[in-house]
């Protein structure tokens, strides 16, 4: 029996296996795809949230304020990139300044400094290009941007440098209190552990009410997105969101940590966890909406479309801690925005709740230091000729669109809970992400993987499962070469 199993490996799973690591514990976590980050993690609005709307008294609000002064702190030992860009909630008329006044007042309440409300001629200042109708807006000086799968990436990887057991391709089929502990079933084999820590996402009521009477009931909420050319990185400094709705902040027009402009999301209530179809409906929802803030917007700078599902909780707030009947059974259910931002603090508290249930100390051998895959396209030319001498694999470029080497993307394959398929190169490296949308990069990108984990063509996948390139028709008939 070990002492911990976490189920689920987005964002809040690999925090809380991290903090946990912190500990003289043993922990495994359970993954039911073929990569870490491969949920709602992955798809979102890469936003550090201030903490101004999230309605005082609730999880949300608390994590989101606590979290969001972390990120310094975290991104610094992890080298993950972000930037305290500020975002800004945009009356588009002259109707909204009491709704932004309610919000400034909330932000307070919930503990937020440097909130200010800024007419137009300061908005202007800020954001020359925003729409001719922008009248005025709530500035959050505490604002950022983070990218999510990276965050997700360092967490998992100091998580397994500390001790932490990875398993992928894991989906938990059971969950079943046994004497001292909890028998989790899972695909990649049955896990007696002391306690037990769901974070499923879209499936932690799933997971929660195998085991508690106390029953939730999570909403998949899809989001649309388009992205925009690194072109119009300068278009705009700040987050800039719309007076929200109950169904979420708006649609946002955002700057990325890595040059591209974001735009959405959508917010639909739909009953399929796995439907992350984009829509004509959903996506002309979003440039009606956008071109409020951006009235120009190059429809032909596009590069992409995608849309992501967030665990809306019927209790509309997140559900943190031990079930009331289901002793060492614990809980990160319904971590829907903002879970990005308040990861880190969940992950704390989890960790130390649990670490104190289980009387553990903390390691004096934790290494809280991850450094990330140097990037060739951020390099000086100095930097370069070093990396190159070091490694020759730096002199050969496999995605031109984002210059990303061949070097990276096997050094990504390598990393602990490193990339297994195509998409897990991409997000760690950003081979693929680019303007021609791995047009070029895939066919070498595929030989590396099989040169690395010495598989074969045939076992090569976009995102695991089925979701093969290649035909084994053309290898069973000894057409080799045309394949």
């Amino acid at each position: 029996m070990i002492d911990v199993v976490i189920i689920g490996g987005g964002v809040i799973g690999c925090a809380v296996a991290r903090e946990l690591s912190r500990y003289d514990l043993s922990v495994s976590l359970l993954e039911k795809t073929d990569d870490i980050c491969n949920g709602q993690s992955k798809a979102n609005t890469a936003i550090i949230h201030g903490g101004y709307d999230a309605k005082p008294g609730t999880l949300k609000a608390k994590f989101n304020v606590l979290g969001n002064k972390m990120y310094d702190e975290i991104c610094k030992e992890l080298d993950v990139p972000y930037k305290w860009n500020t975002s800004l909630v945009v009356s588009f008329g002259q109707n909204g300044h009491a709704k932004l006044e309610e919000l400034k007042e909330q932000g307070i309440k919930n503990g937020v400094l440097g909130l200010s409300i800024i007419g137009q001629d300061e908005l202007r200042k800020r954001e020359p290009n925003i729409g001719s109708t922008a009248y005025e807006a709530l500035l959050v000086t505490n604002g950022g941007i983070v990218c999510p799968y990276e965050l997700t990436q360092a967490y998992a990887e100091n998580a397994a440098v500390n001790g932490v057991e990875f398993y992928r391709n894991a989906e938990v089929t059971g969950v079943e209190k046994i004497d001292g502990g909890w028998k989790v079933t899972s695909k990649a084999g049955t896990f007696t552990a002391k306690a037990v820590v769901n974070c499923a996402g879209l499936y932690s009521d799933v997971i929660n009410n195998m085991v508690s009477e106390d029953k939730l009931k999570i909403v998949p909420r899809r989001g649309e997105y388009y992205i925009v050319d690194k072109n119009y990185a300068d278009m705009f400094h700040a987050a800039i969101f719309q007076l929200p709705t109950k169904m979420g902040k708006g649609i946002l027009v955002s700057p990325t940590v890595d040059g591209t402009v974001l735009l959405g999301p959508t917010a639909e209530d739909i009953d399929d966890k796995t439907d992350t179809r984009t829509t004509a409906f959903g996506l002309s929802k979003v440039l009606k909406y956008a071109s409020l803030t951006w009235e120009d917007i190059p429809r032909k700078k596009f590069i992409t479309t995608f849309s992501g599902l967030r665990a809306h909780c019927d209790r509309d707030d997140f559900v943190l801690g031990e079930a009331p009947d289901a002793p060492m059974f614990f809980n990160a259910a319904g971590v829907e925005s903002p879970g990005l931002t308040s990861s880190p603090a969940i992950g704390v508290y989890l960790a130390e709740m649990i670490a104190d249930k289980l009387d553990s100390k903390k390691k004096e051998n934790f290494n809280p230091i991850r450094k990330g895959i140097p990037k060739f396209r951020e390099m000086s030319d100095e930097e370069r000729a070093k990396a190159i001498s070091a490694n020759p694999d730096y002199a050969k470029i496999v995605c031109r669109c984002e210059t990303v080497t061949e070097a990276e993307i096997r050094e990504a394959i390598r990393r602990p809970v490193g990339a297994r398929s195509v998409d897990g190169i991409k997000r760690r490296t950003r081979a693929g992400m680019g303007r021609c949308q791995a047009g070029f990069c895939t066919p070498r990108t595929l030989e590396i993987l099989c040169e690395e984990l010495h598989i074969s063509p045939l076992e090569v996948t976009k995102f695991g499962g089925d979701s093969k390139y290649i035909d084994s028709y053309l290898f069973e008939k000894g057409d080799n070469e045309n394949a």
